[in-house]
């Protein structure tokens, strides 16, 4: 799964939706996910912080994570996209993670959310300070929602 930073991207580095998520972090936030970059994709998969993304399916599906979040998720990206997002947490704290979803969605966007994950590896982290918001296109149309978070503490 480690690839050099010289290396080439990986399919998930690509399509419309990836746009969508440093233009509709500033949207909603003011800030920037990113920096200015003539190679978007390429930061946002080098990004010093997890990045992931899924779209609106009735059970939602990340299309997106960037290195770091694949890392601690401990997947590779063909085993990443299409995994539905609940897996992401254990059974018993996916109602706390569907009701933050639910809040993205009313509100367009947290700022403080913190939860457990689980890594394909069984291994549990806890995401600190998360920012999780509405992936919206230019029609005003939802395609997903995607989250980002730099602190996280190893729990096994």
């Amino acid at each position: 799964m480690a690839m050099d930073r010289d290396e080439e991207l990986p399919a998930i580095c690509t399509g419309d939706r990836l746009a969508l998520i440093p233009e509709s972090f500033a949207r909603l936030t003011g800030r920037l996910l990113i920096p200015s970059a003539r190679d978007p994709a390429r930061t946002l998969w080098d990004a010093p912080c997890a990045i992931l993304a899924h779209g609106t399916e009735a059970d939602p599906l990340f299309f997106y994570g960037n290195r770091l979040a694949l890392r601690l998720f401990a997947l590779p990206p063909e085993r990443f996209v299409g995994m539905p997002s609940r897996l992401s947490a254990e059974a018993p704290l996916r109602d706390e993670r569907l009701r933050l979803l639910q809040r993205v969605t009313r509100d367009g966007f947290i700022d403080d959310y913190a939860g457990v994950r689980i890594s394909a590896t069984g291994h549990r982290f806890r995401i600190e300070r998360a920012t999780v918001w509405n992936l919206i296109d230019a029609d005003g149309r939802s395609r997903g929602q995607a989250a980002t978070f730099r602190h996280w503490t190893p729990l096994d």
